[in-house]
């Protein structure tokens, strides 16, 4: 596909954007946080409008990172105001992160206003990866009513586990090997942390469930708890703001620290004999170790790890940890991938432009067939 390719990466109060080509390199990237009391819109209008003003008449696509697709939206998706609309009412599913996106798609739609021809805007979703997991995989055992709600597992970190996924596809078919014979374990490991079984490039299995404080330690988010202890919590009189307070910003590695959620520190309190730091590294290997037995079960062995995120990259003392925990994983090949969200949103936007264009048949949600991308 011919033109540039924008990737608009909002979260709550970050902000990361790149400008690709045609072939995905990188024709500019920036990151950065937002000030105390900046308006996001604000930080686009003054950050990124200036770094892409020499590029603006060349921009075809703008492709922009969505938390949650709901069960609507599972593939990329061209952004008319129908669309739109939807995704506003999904904002209840991921209050701190989808209407930043959609305050991203506004700014890019006055932006780039008045180009001919205008650029196309397609939701890319962390959720869209994880609609191939079989249904007893996405099912909570709940009852009937409940699980009509839409209460059920979505998983998230979809974007980069696709990513690694078809980069270890890509070496694994170089190999002369079957593409669905590959059985992989994607591991996201940042501040947020999850896992995808991933068999023959479709993932199957994950750590995240409705929302992304399922599963795994992460750096202030405290992973799977008993719901029992939830119950009692409100028993004892603590409000929902107050229990998620405790859950998600003052669990995980923080919590259990007594420090901070950065593993970096945790690494250097460890060695420095801190208990706290001590005990979080233990139960965040404790938790990683369980949660890739599961995935290596449900995928009936494994034959590829890999490391991603800033964790996963990174700490090269984890890697060698890992090495030596799961030396029980016969001819287990252990490999770091770095992340590429923005990437793989690019990738997604000119598969489902070039399917669009063609006027290939469309899903009854409105989104590209996910069959075709």
């Amino acid at each position: 596909m011919s033109g540039l390719t924008l990737v608009i990466n909002l979260g709550s109060s970050s902000l990361k954007a790149a400008l690709l080509d045609s072939q995905g390199a990188s024709i500019w990237r920036g990151e950065r946080n937002l000030a105390a009391g900046e308006e996001l819109e604000t930080a686009l209008e003054s950050w990124m409008a200036p770094a892409l003003g020499p590029h603006r008449n060349t921009i075809a696509r703008i492709g922009h990172r969505v938390v949650h697709g709901g069960e609507r939206f599972t593939a990329a998706t061209r952004i008319d105001a129908e669309v739109e609309q939807v995704l506003h009412q999904l904002i209840p599913l991921a209050p701190l992160h989808n209407p930043a996106a959609l305050i991203g798609i506004h700014w890019a739609r006055q932006w780039t206003r008045g180009l001919a021809p205008e650029p196309s805007q397609w939701a890319c979703f962390d959720t869209g990866f994880h609609s191939t997991l079989p249904e007893a995989a996405r099912t909570y055992a709940l009852a009937e009513q409940l699980r009509q709600k839409g209460f059920r597992r979505f998983g998230f970190h979809g974007l980069n586990h696709q990513h690694v996924s078809e980069t270890v596809m890509e070496q694994w078919c170089q190999q002369g090997r079957e593409p669905n014979q590959l059985r992989l374990i994607s591991a996201h490991l940042g501040a947020g942390a999850s896992l995808a079984a991933i068999s023959g490039g479709r993932c199957i299995d994950t750590t995240m469930g409705y929302t992304p404080m399922e599963g795994l330690v992460m750096a202030t988010r405290s992973g799977s708890v008993d719901p029992g202890l939830l119950l009692e919590l409100m028993r004892e009189g603590l409000t929902t703001s107050e229990i998620t307070a405790q859950l998600q910003q003052s669990g995980g590695l923080k919590g259990l620290s007594g420090l901070s959620g950065d593993m970096r520190e945790i690494r250097a309190q460890v060695l420095a004999g801190h208990s706290g730091a001590q005990l979080a590294l233990a139960v965040f290997r404790h938790r990683l170790l369980q949660g890739i037995g599961a995935m290596a079960a449900s995928l009936g062995g494994v034959d590829v790890l890999a490391l991603s995120g800033g964790i996963g990259e990174h700490d090269q003392a984890l890697q060698t940890e890992l090495k030596q925990m799961l030396d029980w994983i016969p001819a287990l090949d252990l490999q770091v991938i770095p992340a590429d969200e923005e990437g793989m949103i690019a990738r997604l936007c000119q598969r489902a432009e070039a399917v669009f264009a063609e006027d290939q048949p469309r899903s009854s949600s409105g989104d590209v067939d996910a069959a075709l991308i």
